[in-house]
């Protein structure tokens, strides 16, 4: 089973965490959050989650996957703590899934990951940051093993999509067709 890292950071955006721990969770991913500080984690709308573990806690465990939520002040916090940035360029260098959504990818950006690559931001985040990078304004965006995406309104998408990556189309398909979501 694939375990999955998502950090929480004060101010995440609520929205895109929620809904991203629980469609891992309900495709039987083993999902761990981690505050970056003690205590609850008061997200950008108010809502108060309490992570399964101190981010200091779980550095020495192995991950397939880091899932950044977005959010601000989430973002700028995840961008500036250098413990998210070693592990950004950690999972990188063992070529493993690193994803971001909304202004999270901003994270991406200040750990050097995004050279070379396609990717998508929250309007006003990538799109305004120097660098070799392509940006896109399509809803989610896989580059390789960098999946980024845009926002709250995206999160649903991001999420199966990370299914569909870790555990196969099959699961994606199972984990989706309950949730009754609207044909296209």
């Amino acid at each position: 089973m694939a375990t999955i890292l998502i950090p929480l950071a004060q101010g995440c955006e609520e929205l895109e965490a929620v809904t991203v721990i629980d469609i891992l969770r309900r495709a039987g991913v083993d999902v761990i959050t981690a505050g970056l500080v003690a205590g609850p984690v008061r997200c950008s709308r108010g809502t108060v989650l309490i992570a399964d573990a101190l981010l200091d806690d779980v550095l020495s465990q192995t991950f397939d996957m880091i899932v950044l939520p977005g959010g601000m002040p989430g973002a700028e916090h995840l961008k500036n703590d250098a413990r998210i940035i070693g592990l950004l360029k950690n999972m990188a260098a063992q070529n493993k899934y690193i994803a971001a959504i909304c202004a999270a990818p901003m994270a991406l950006h200040t750990a050097g990951l995004l050279q070379g690559k396609t990717a998508t931001s929250f309007p006003g985040v990538l799109d305004q940051l120097p660098g070799t990078h392509q940006y896109s304004s399509e809803p989610v965006v896989v580059d390789g093993k960098i999946v980024t995406s845009r926002g709250p309104g995206t999160a649903m998408d991001f999420a199966l999509t990370l299914v569909e990556l870790l555990c196969g189309k099959a699961k994606r398909d199972a984990v989706e067709a309950p949730l009754q979501r609207p044909a296209a």
